[in-house]
Parts: structure tokens; C-alpha cells; sequence
């Protein structure tokens, strides 16, 4: 195979484009220990690793640079920037919901102005650009307009399904991005509740998440980081 090949020459560098992209289930956690073990060894060759894969990302490199359109979007430590991105493009490749707008005390004031309720990083700077960033686990979908929480603030989203997506014993519920260039959502929830919500593209539902799960981030990494 083409990896075995690349190694078997001793290369000073290594350019890893997708390399688990052509194997089989079986394969590629095998060739991606290989290459853990190679990368990590003393005096190994210093890698560039191209992937879409966030677990390639996490067992093989140490720093990511995110690119989107041709433009440097983001970077650093992969496992801060696949926990806690600050881009769209990120937040897709990291599997979470994130959404844009500027820091307010109380979370996140969207680009409607509407407040998301959330944990505030002590990084941000109420009024400057900040995302908010939560897990598609941690979103609740409802016909109706939810009640409010008793335990912990929560904000609800109207949003149109544009797919559901079958994933193990769970079901990704996406959102239709809004008009506006807002951010497009998704839901995890239980194929259950995906039939007794009726969720098919074109229903209208609520998103709804607890502020205790909402990170709000300032929108730019530190230099340091």
C-alpha cells in the first residue's frame, strides 16, 4: 500500500493526504496505530497530515489548521480546536452546533439580537464577537414551542428539518440554514422520538438547549494557543 511504501523509504517528511480514505473498516484503525507509533517515535519525520476525519486528527497530530475556501479559518491544538472551534467549518468537522454573534453577560447575543443562554468563557469581552458551541446530544426537538426550564435557562430555536439522518441507535435531526446566512443545526435524539415527532424534511420544530450546555467562546483563538 501506498503508506507502507512511503515509510519503507526513511523519508525526512511525510505528506499524509486522507490516508485512511481508500481502507476498510478493518484496515484503518491498523494503519492509523501504524502511523501513531511512527509519528511518535524519537527522530521521526515531521508529518503534514490532510484529513476530514476528526479521529485521524486526534490520533496522528498534534496542531490543526483549519482551512475553508482556501482561507486559514482557525488553528491550533487539535484537541482545543475540535472541543471548543470558533469557525462553522470546525464545528462541522468536530460533529457541533455553533452559532455566531457577540458576548453578552448572560451568553450569546445573536445576530438578531435574540439571547442564547449560556457559560461564558472568562476570555470573553461582553459586546465583542463571541460563538456559542454545543453538542447536537445535548439539543431537545419539540412540535410546540417548549415550556421554560426549571433547572437550568434554556433558549428555542424554530427551525425547518432539511434531513434526518439515521446514525446507530440515534437519528441526526439537521436544520435548514436561515435565510439570513444564520447557522444550519442538527439534533441527536432517539429514532423513537423521531417517529412520534413525525420529523421528515420540511417539518417545522423547536430546537431547544439548556444554557448549562452552551460554551460561549470569544469567536478568535488567543495567539498563544
Amino acid at each position: 500500500m501506498a503508506v507502507a511504501r512511503a515509510l519503507a523509504t526513511s523519508p525526512r517528511a511525510l505528506l499524509l493526504d486522507e490516508p485512511m480514505a481508500a481502507l476498510d473498516v478493518t484496515a484503518a484503525p491498523e494503519v492509523r496505530q501504524l502511523l501513531r507509533r511512527v509519528l511518535a517515535a524519537p527522530g521521526s519525520p515531521p508529518a503534514l497530515l490532510v484529513t476530514h476525519d476528526p479521529l485521524d486528527a486526534l490520533a496522528l497530530a498534534d496542531r490543526a489548521v483549519v482551512l475553508e475556501a482556501g482561507r486559514v479559518v482557525e488553528e491550533g491544538p487539535v484537541r482545543e480546536v475540535l472541543a471548543s472551534p470558533r469557525s462553522a467549518f470546525a464545528a462541522r468537522l468536530a460533529g457541533l452546533d455553533l452559532v455566531g454573534g457577540t458576548a453578552d453577560p448572560g451568553g450569546l447575543r445573536t445576530t438578531d439580537g435574540s439571547l442564547l443562554a449560556g457559560v461564558l468563557d472568562p476570555a470573553c469581552v461582553p459586546g465583542a464577537p463571541a460563538v456559542a458551541v454545543f453538542s447536537p446530544a445535548a439539543v431537545a426537538v419539540h412540535r410546540e414551542p417548549p415550556a421554560a426550564g426549571r433547572s437550568s435557562p434554556r433558549v428555542a430555536l424554530p427551525v425547518v428539518v432539511a434531513a434526518v439522518e439515521p446514525r446507530g441507535p440515534l437519528v441526526r435531526v439537521r436544520a435548514e440554514a436561515p435565510a439570513a446566512g444564520g447557522p444550519a443545526l442538527a439534533a441527536d435524539v432517539t429514532a423513537a422520538s423521531a417517529a412520534d415527532l413525525d420529523l421528515v424534511p420540511g417539518a417545522r420544530v423547536w430546537f431547544a438547549v439548556k444554557a448549562a450546555e452552551v460554551a460561549v467562546h470569544p469567536a478568535r483563538r488567543s495567539a498563544g494557543a
